[in-house]
């Protein structure tokens, strides 16, 4: 998947997150970059390989981003989708 791709299902992702339950996400991997899409939104700044790999950290200025209460909703959503998977994406 190219830079650009990446980059266009986020937004697309980020869009359209309220209209899609997280048990309906195709793969792991897709609630993983859901859920990171929204710390990246927030200037979140990855430290994993694949976090920096995924998602641009020139931009980003925090650890500890302030979510909105709607994105803080979802990421439990997706963390709790994530646990009932067993997915382990970047572990």
């Amino acid at each position: 998947m190219t830079r650009m791709m990446i980059v266009l299902a986020a937004g697309l992702v980020s869009g359209m997150t309220a209209l899609v339950p997280a048990a309906t996400a195709a793969s792991c991997f897709d609630l993983w970059y859901e859920r990171n899409a929204i710390y990246d939104n927030n200037g979140y700044c990855f430290s994993t390989n694949l976090g920096k790999r995924t998602f641009d950290n020139s931009d980003c200025w925090t650890k500890n981003p302030n979510l909105s209460q709607w994105e803080t909703r979802r990421v439990a959503e997706i963390k709790a989708e994530e646990r009932r998977r067993g997915c382990k994406v970047n572990n």
